[in-house]
């Protein structure tokens, strides 16, 4: 009798995994293909709330963040404040290690970390950050920059040239060639190897190599307010360098900022929260097609914190009526501790699911594309 129970167990098992391998139509389900890009998102001072208002502002047509397969959310405090900036933030989600606001790529006992992105960059990947603030600024600063403070940006910029990551393209310009030290950092690329222009149009005929763009003297306007759809032009083209880039076989790391969020936030501003929430999601739209058209690429969205303590409330109380409309409030000028959203798309994706500190999420790409 126990024999004929193993047997039977045996019998069951191979018929779950002969189903777990073939699919509905009689073919077999292709393997999850090994995760060979990856494309990290942030957008800065986008929380629930922000989201939320997209999704209203579209009367709740789907937005792209929603294509997602996996959602998480994510705990933003820093190691000396439970509400954190954009520097500490920006640090635990390139390094895996919680700093003291304001500190860049140093963790609080003043010891350097190395970001994922430095990582992906030595074992050979690919490596770009494309962003609509300046390059030197918080966020995009993370992934390369050690300094005590984040408004030391001629220090983050020299650090940049030496970073040696392929791609980069946001505002800043001043801080390479109108420096108060003196120092042409223009020169010092282009003898490096890299294309430098202050054009996005500027590249039409460049598909590959390394590659500054400097749009703007330091920050770029709004998308609704001059800037276009620079983020989105910006990142099909800077896809197009790094696919080009890696005829060795080895994937890209690309770090995508939609970095004003924060800064209509910060003014309480939601017709330009909403426009830059646009931009984001139509970059997110360019990103994931890019996913589909690329087997092994693996999207990560999620913000730094959330900014201005956001909130959509009813015209009316009475929620037994009909509609009465849904307005903007702000609770603050600043960052809020809140939990902000994550969504995860390709090869990987189901690692996403869950609560999680913002420091985990470095570690688990890391885990996923480094030996």
């Amino acid at each position: 009798m126990k024999k004929a129970v193993i047997y039977l167990l045996s019998g069951f098992a191979a018929l779950l995994f002969l189903r777990s391998t073939v699919s509905c139509s009689g073919g077999r389900v292709p393997e999850t293909p090994q995760v060979r890009n990856v494309i990290y998102m942030i957008g800065d001072g986008m929380g629930l709330a922000q989201v939320s208002a997209l999704m209203l502002e579209h009367g709740f047509a789907p937005i792209n963040m929603e294509r997602a397969q996996a959602v998480g959310l994510v705990k933003t405090y820093s190691a000396n404040n439970r509400v954190t900036d954009s520097a500490a933030a920006g640090t635990a989600l390139a390094a895996g290690t919680k700093t003291n606001n304001s500190v860049l790529g140093i963790d609080p006992e003043g010891n350097h970390l190395e970001s994922v992105m430095t990582k992906a960059l030595r074992a050979g990947f690919g490596t770009g950050l494309v962003v609509t603030c300046p390059i030197t600024d918080a966020t995009p600063g993370a992934f390369y920059a050690h300094v005590a403070s984040r408004r030391e940006y001629e220090t983050i910029a020299a650090q940049l040239v030496e970073s040696g990551i392929n791609v980069f393209m946001g505002g800043g310009r001043r801080l390479f060639n109108d420096r108060e030290d003196g120092v042409d950092l223009y020169a010092d690329l282009r003898e490096k190897g890299y294309t430098v222009v202050e054009q996005l149009s500027e590249l039409d005929e460049t598909h590959d190599g390394r590659v500054a763009c400097l749009i703007d003297e330091f920050y770029p306007p709004y998308a609704g307010q001059g800037r276009g759809d620079y983020l989105p032009r910006a990142v099909a083209k800077t896809l197009e360098i790094l696919s080009n880039n890696s005829g060795d076989g080895k994937g890209f790391f690309l770090m995508i900022e939609g970095s004003q969020i924060d800064g209509a936030g910060h003014k309480n501003d939601i017709e330009n929260v909403l426009g830059e929430m646009q931009d984001f999601d139509d970059t997110v739209g360019v990103v994931l097609d890019f996913a589909d058209r690329n087997p092994g690429t693996l999207v990560v969205i999620l913000a730094d914190h959330e900014t201005g303590g956001l909130s959509l409330v009813p015209g009316d109380a009475d929620f037994e009526r009909g509609e009465s409309g849904v307005s903007a409030s702000f609770a603050t000028g600043g960052h809020s501790a809140i939990l902000i959203p994550m969504f995860a798309y390709g090869p990987g994706a189901e690692n996403f699911t869950g609560v999680f500190d913002n420091t985990e999420i470095p570690g688990i790409i890391e885990s996923l594309i480094l030996p």
